[in-house]
């Protein structure tokens, strides 16, 4: 791991990290799309992003936003973190309500099928993504009381 990782890993659990890569999401999408994954908004890095495209439960359009993901097997798992907000992200109530859902990972796009995470497959897939950011553990604090959504996202084709 490079240093400008370990440094960018270490000022993830930072209040003020979290609400500046909240402002950023919308450069961040649209930089990952133009590099191909190999550049974000905080410059090229090793952390795993992906794109993920849901369909919105109320409007029926497409929304996409960038997630770090750690892997499991042939799956992806992904966080809903929203940051350490309140209130779950919009991409996982989408995903509750229809699990299909189009991911790129660099220059490949592909469809999944997403599983919420329960039980002991929860706590296992909650490190995976730990080890890959470990500010989710402030996030989780920071989101008074509400359980952060796991899901395991499995390629369909």
């Amino acid at each position: 791991m490079s240093r400008y990782t370990a440094l960018l890993r270490r000022l993830g659990n930072q209040r003020w990290f979290a609400a500046l890569g909240r402002r950023l999401t919308p450069l961040d999408r649209r930089l990952y799309r133009l590099t191909g994954g190999r550049w974000s908004v905080i410059g090229r890095h090793e952390l795993p992003t992906l794109l993920i495209t849901t369909t919105g439960r109320r409007s029926g359009l497409p929304r996409t936003q960038p997630l770090l993901y750690a892997r499991d097997g042939d799956g992806y798992v992904v966080i809903g973190s929203n940051w350490g907000q309140a209130h779950h992200p919009a991409w996982s109530a989408n995903l509750l309500a229809r699990p299909a859902a189009r991911v790129t990972v660099g220059d490949r796009e592909f469809d999944v099928s997403a599983t919420l995470a329960t039980g002991a497959e929860r706590d296992r897939l909650w490190q995976l993504v730990r080890r890959v950011w470990p500010g989710y553990a402030a996030y989780a604090q920071r989101a008074e009381g509400r359980e952060l959504r796991i899901f395991r996202l499995v390629p369909t084709g």
